[in-house]
């Protein structure tokens, strides 16, 4: 079964009325379910490298963040705390009472706010190159990128952003994703950037990561220099999230560039079998509850 053949397109409203759009694949019943959260100025379509390979086993929904994509682009200032409630109101749409969060870099900090926030409704969480704190020179980093957006223009970051994001043979070897790709960050509104922006560079979960009580997981590309696996490994062991798995050959974009490892963690989150071959990375995964 192909996620193309079940997928149903959709629109939620959050608490305060802002619209989030996103794409539910319905599952057998007794499926697990999973949530996806993107990173900053991308959307849905992020996970799509996942998602394909879950239908029909898995129930899920992949969204675009207040902000971003199809979804509405209210102006800020915007929090990781309002887009974890974001998520939150989308699940009491869909009538899911919990599922597995996953979310890689923006859409990372999200998913631990969301699990420190939304206890209850975490049965497990992946995060993906992604950081509970930039660092002390955060604010000023993510004002200095926010600025250069406002003054060049958004298509003057993108070779910087598509290097960030993938090694160079990905990047080669798959010129219309890079296109597609471009086309969807560009296509942001400045405002909503700026105000993303603004949130993570006053995001700090250091404190929050340490009030999940779900089982965690940790991924990050070994070329990462976004969130290098430093950053990865104070957050997996502030969240309980055993060792950060560090993913060979890739860099800021896991989920499209190495989906089989994401696959891998999930399943170990949800306790099915959700790729042929987890490999080693999969079998070093450890945290709370059980996870492993």
């Amino acid at each position: 079964m192909r996620a193309a053949d079940t997928a149903v397109e959709g629109e939620a409203r959050t608490r305060d009325g802002v619209t989030l759009s996103y794409t539910h694949t319905p599952a057998p019943d007794g499926a697990p379910r999973i949530a996806f959260v993107h990173s900053l100025a991308l959307d849905r379509s992020l996970w799509s490298r996942v998602t394909e390979r879950l239908a029909g086993r898995v129930e899920t929904v992949a969204y675009d963040c207040r902000g971003h994509g199809r979804s509405g682009r209210p102006e800020g200032p915007y929090s990781t705390g309002q887009f974890a409630d974001d998520l939150s109101d989308l699940l009491d749409h869909l009538g899911w009472r919990d599922a597995v969060v996953a979310g890689c870099s923006m859409g990372g900090c999200v998913a631990q706010d969301f699990a420190a926030r939304h206890g209850e409704r975490t049965r497990g969480a992946l995060f993906v190159d992604t950081t509970a704190w930039y660092g002390p020179t955060a604010v000023a980093d993510w004002a200095e990128r926010a600025a250069k957006a406002r003054s060049d223009g958004l298509a003057a970051l993108v070779p910087f952003q598509l290097t960030r994001w993938f090694g160079d043979a990905f990047r080669t070897e798959r010129p219309a994703l890079m296109e597609r790709l471009a086309r969807t960050f560009t296509a942001n509104d400045l405002h909503a950037y700026e105000a993303t922006c603004a949130m993570l560079g006053a995001a700090d979960l250091r404190d929050s990561a340490a009030r999940i009580r779900r089982p965690v997981a940790v991924l990050v590309g070994e070329d990462d220099t976004a969130t290098p696996p430093a950053m990865a490994r104070d957050l997996a062991g502030r969240a309980g999230g055993g060792e950060a798995v560090v993913v060979p050959g890739t860099r800021h974009l896991t989920p499209l560039e190495n989906p089989e490892v994401v696959l891998a963690a999930l399943g170990r989150l949800t306790g099915h079998t959700l790729t042929g071959d987890a490999g080693d990375a999969g079998d070093a995964f450890t945290g709370r509850g059980g996870a492993s």
